[in-house]
């Protein structure tokens, strides 16, 4: 009986690790498309600054060849990639879903840059509309061409901020911004992740909100109502508000 009874502990014993051990691989799997999908999202932050970065010499209408070419705009953004993670280089040789992944967001970083060098270059016309929000969301388009089955990025905002229909949030991006990226209790640039259905599949799914920095203001400050230089109506938006979030989806299946 004894022998039958330390049988019977085992058997639980090993019924409990096999509970156990697919919660604890759910919990890695979670956690390493958490950083995949701030990976993603450093990058495209990465390389959107370097535009940003380089308004003034994009809208000088003197100059002609500005330099800015595709292996520039790469290895800079790498630069600061590889900045904001540490030191840590990103592995763009891996078959693993990251390297993948980033490689084929630096390849439509150099596409974009590639084919926009008519306007970037253009001599004698002063503001190009080659703005950084432009660039992220071309990158974005050429990235959910490639890799759209696996993972899509886009850059929303808050419905009432919103200027191309393109960038409009879905019903869960538009609930996540105002319940808790908006909220009076959110940990500001704290990230919003989630398991979350999109497009009818099963995904994960992060959220980077984003703040008006100073530069941001001479489009989306004050005074509300004023047209920028793109044309489009001021926002009123003061320096800190929440004004942009990168959404990361990463598919299961």
């Amino acid at each position: 009986m004894a022998r039958i009874g330390q049988l019977k502990l085992l058997a639980t014993l090993l019924w409990a690790l096999f509970l156990v051990l697919p919660s604890a691989a759910l919990a890695e799997d979670k956690t390493g498309e958490y950083d995949i999908a701030i990976d993603l999202a450093t990058m495209l932050q990465s390389a959107r600054s370097i535009i940003g970065e380089n308004q003034d010499l994009i809208n000088d209408p003197t100059i002609g060849d500005k330099g800015l070419t595709a292996e520039v705009v790469r290895a800079r953004a790498l630069e600061k990639f590889t900045v904001a993670k540490g030191g840590t280089q990103p592995d763009l040789s891996g078959g693993d879903l990251r390297s993948r992944l980033l490689k084929a967001q630096i390849e439509a970083i150099s596409k974009v840059i590639t084919e926009h060098q008519g306007t970037i270059n253009q001599p004698g016309v002063a503001f190009k509309g080659f703005v950084p929000a432009v660039f992220a969301r071309l990158v974005n388009e050429e990235f959910k061409q490639a890799m759209g089955e696996e993972a899509e990025v886009k850059v929303t905002a808050p419905p009432e901020l919103i200027r191309n229909r393109k960038a409009r949030p879905d019903d869960w991006e538009v609930e996540a911004i105002r319940n808790d990226l908006s909220a009076p209790g959110w940990e500001k640039g704290a990230i919003f992740s989630a398991e979350a259905a999109n497009r009818g599949r099963p995904a994960f799914r992060v959220l980077v909100p984003e703040y008006y920095g100073q530069g941001c203001l001479a489009c989306h400050g004050a005074p509300k109502g004023e047209l920028d230089v793109t044309g489009y109506p001021k926002e009123g938006g003061n320096l800190g508000d929440l004004g942009g979030v990168i959404s990361v989806t990463l598919y299961r299946n």
